[in-house]
């Protein structure tokens, strides 16, 4: 059977939904280089104005932006990280560890994510008074430190991609449980890792609800809370808004750039079978 080869209207319907995904980001960087005018103006404008670097300085100069920044990228990637070490140490073990309860103990970790969010807000917050963690970035981390998204996806990468008997084969080379994980797990699940990796980072940049009651805004924000105070007043200043947007969204793009071959790989490694 040969394989089948993709033809002009294909490729047009992948250029016209690239054009459709682009365009929104490029169109905020548009904005973000003019100034208000430009939303009366019948024709949306497609070439970048010349007012992008006083838009950059007036963002700097209303809210402390490079601090919250700096907080972002603390919290989403010490979020990143313990879910990919923890989401894949706790995937592992459903995976290939054999241990009683663990079927019920899986279920359990499945049920934590039908519970809504907005349900554990306000004992969440009791708690974080309780430790005195209001308006500190550890109110924000502890408790995205592991979910269930994490464990599960980690589990069933672990399932398709590490045999029973190299495991088997670890231990008769007496290997114990953590250098086996080490040595034949995560090698093998690396890409699903780093897909898992982008996802909680990007879920942890653009989180707003959580830090907006956590943490003071005008002491320790973080960037989608910066984003809010500067949508905030009397008028709504989008190229002032739309060039903090832009600012904020560069880190998540090189984290994807840094991170592309590992990604594709792992979005890519169920999808060919042989």
């Amino acid at each position: 059977m040969k394989n089948a080869k993709a033809g002009p209207l294909l490729y047009g319907f992948l250029v016209a939904v690239l054009a459709a995904s682009v365009f929104p980001l490029y169109y905020s960087f548009i904005v973000a280089s003019k100034d208000n005018s430009v939303l009366g103006e019948k024709v949306p404008p497609l070439v970048p104005g010349g007012n992008l670097v006083e838009n950059i300085t007036r963002v700097f100069d209303t809210v402390d932006f490079w601090l919250a920044m700096q907080n972002s990228f603390v919290v989403a990637a010490t979020v990143a990280i313990s879910n990919v070490v923890l989401g894949t140490l706790a995937g592992f073990a459903f995976a290939r560890l054999r241990f009683k309860g663990r079927d019920a103990l899986f279920l359990v970790v499945l049920g934590t994510a039908m519970v809504p969010t907005q349900l554990g807000v306000i004992p969440l917050y009791m708690l974080m008074s309780d430790l005195d963690w209001y308006g500190t970035l550890q109110a924000v981390i502890v408790p995205a430190l592991i979910g269930s998204f994490a464990v599960f996806w980690m589990r069933q990468a672990c399932e398709e991609t590490v045999p029973y008997e190299l495991i088997e084969a670890a231990r008769v080379d007496g290997c114990s449980v953590l250098r086996t994980f080490w040595h034949v797990g995560f090698p093998a699940v690396r890409p699903q890792a780093a897909v898992l990796g982008m996802f909680t980072f990007m879920t942890a940049w653009n989180d707003f609800f959580w830090p907006l009651i956590v943490l003071d805004p005008n002491d320790s924000p973080t960037v989608q809370v910066a984003l809010s105070t500067l949508a905030s007043g009397y008028y709504t200043d989008y190229s002032l808004m739309l060039a903090g947007a832009s600012l904020a969204v560069l880190p998540v793009i090189a984290i994807f750039v840094l991170l592309s071959r590992q990604i594709v790989g792992g979005i890519m490694q169920g999808a060919v079978k042989g």
